[in-house]
């Protein structure tokens, strides 16, 4: 439900693992890129559009998010910029 909601927002171009793949959610038979949650924080990696500024487009995520973070604090981390065609 996160990465959905993370997806859908328009300064994102998708998730990411970072440069090891250590942002993830390991459930039954998959692992999904670019959402770590633990008791205290929500983790979530984005590849971000170019033509938006970095921090409207963090702050799009936190919020898309928010109810879903249980009172978590959410932590965005742009780990590449991408500008499409």
């Amino acid at each position: 439900m996160i990465a959905q909601r993370v997806r859908a927002c328009s300064g994102v171009i998708g998730l990411s693992g970072g440069p090891f793949g250590t942002v993830a959610t390991y459930m039954p038979g998959e692992r999904l890129l670019g959402v770590s949650v633990n008791d205290r924080e929500v983790e979530i990696a984005i590849v971000a559009r170019m033509d938006r500024p970095l921090p409207e487009t963090a702050e799009e995520v936190r919020q898309a998010v928010a109810d879903l973070a249980d009172g978590r604090r959410v932590n965005v981390r742009i780990d590449d910029i991408v500008e499409e065609p």
